[in-house]
């Protein structure tokens, strides 16, 4: 059992090293732990801190690319090397790696595919009146989509066995921990939280300039989430609000044309027409998109089955490699 811990990294000079420090060298039930950087187009000094560490694996980036390509990269580099469990923390220390054993125990357990660390946000000092509630509420919001039952969908603390490693997607750029729920959630990937503690932040939040960026970012992310997977449920509810006041504006139309002959009321007719018609296509629009989404499911079924044949291959062409700090450049 091999388990790759892997941290991405944007200008974190100043905190890897005591991150790396905290992560355990062993883990009951575990044969090997190796850690991994993915260093995201930093201008400082973090791949010399990473090498001098002594990390196994560097995913270089030219020029900063955003978390969700990051943890993607890292994903591939992990299931290139062997990696059965694959764990993501942060760079900042936010996240104690005491608590890695207790995040890995239900894959080792074979009781989950992907967990997801539960931070206890009510009590986190670092987190401001507005910010906690605008994370119950982010969480909520994920819930619906997904169907799952996770109490902190932003958190980045989570890990993934192989298998779901080879079916994790990220589409959008911004970050992969909302998106990787709801696709877990849709395809009927075990998942499930466990509570882990968190330390004092060392330095602000970089997701996110302002809260207010955060929030749209987040709520925007979640919806396209959810018009991937489930576009015909989505678009059937929005053609009611076109739908509604065009049936009645139809209606009260037919009523003046029995009882007054209908003149003078032509502008009502063509509005409610007008409403119907944009009703019909957002309708249309949803069995197009439910189609799409059918063909989805076969090409990430093909893909699945292509990078599961791929990592396999490369998994054991790279067991005999020599040891030291392997570097990818992306």
């Amino acid at each position: 059992m091999k388990v790759i811990i892997q941290i991405p990294c944007f200008n974190e000079e100043n905190t890897l090293n005591q991150t790396l420090n905290d992560l355990p060298r062993s883990i009951d039930g575990v044969d090997e732990i190796e850690y991994l950087v993915i260093n995201d187009g930093s201008f400082d000094r973090t791949t010399e801190v990473a090498k001098e560490w002594g990390v196994d694996y560097i995913v270089n980036f030219t020029q900063n690319k955003g978390l969700a390509k990051g943890f993607m990269a890292g994903i591939d580099v992990a299931l290139e090397n062997g990696a059965d469990i694959i764990v993501n923390t942060d760079a900042d220390n936010q996240y104690k790696g005491s608590d890695i054993e207790r995040l890995i125990r239900p894959i080792l357990d074979q009781r989950a595919d992907i967990v997801i660390g539960e931070r206890p946000i009510d009590d986190t000092e670092d987190f401001s009146k507005l910010k906690k509630k605008l994370q119950h509420i982010g969480s909520w919001a994920v819930r619906q989509a997904s169907h799952t039952d996770i109490p902190d969908a932003p958190s980045g603390f989570r890990a993934f066995s192989r298998e779901a490693a080879l079916r994790i997607n990220v589409v959008n750029d911004y970050t992969y921990t909302l998106e990787t729920i709801v696709q877990a959630g849709r395809e009927k990937i075990p998942i499930i939280s466990v509570p882990v503690s968190t330390n004092r932040a060392i330095r602000p939040s970089r997701l996110a300039k302002t809260m207010i960026s955060y929030v749209r970012t987040s709520m925007l992310t979640i919806l396209r989430a959810y018009l991937v997977y489930k576009p015909l449920k989505a678009f059937l509810f929005l053609s009611i609000f076109p739908a509604i006041p065009g049936l009645m504006i139809g209606i009260r139309f037919l009523y003046y044309l029995y009882t007054q002959g209908g003149a003078g009321h032509i502008q009502s007719l063509i509005l409610g027409c007008t409403l119907i018609i944009i009703s019909f296509v957002c309708i249309m629009i949803g069995i197009l998109g439910d189609t799409i989404c059918a063909n989805r499911k076969i090409l990430q079924d093909v893909q699945y089955h292509t990078r599961k044949q791929y990592y396999d291959g490369v998994k054991i062409a790279n067991a005999d490699k020599g040891q030291g700090c392997r570097i990818y450049y992306r």
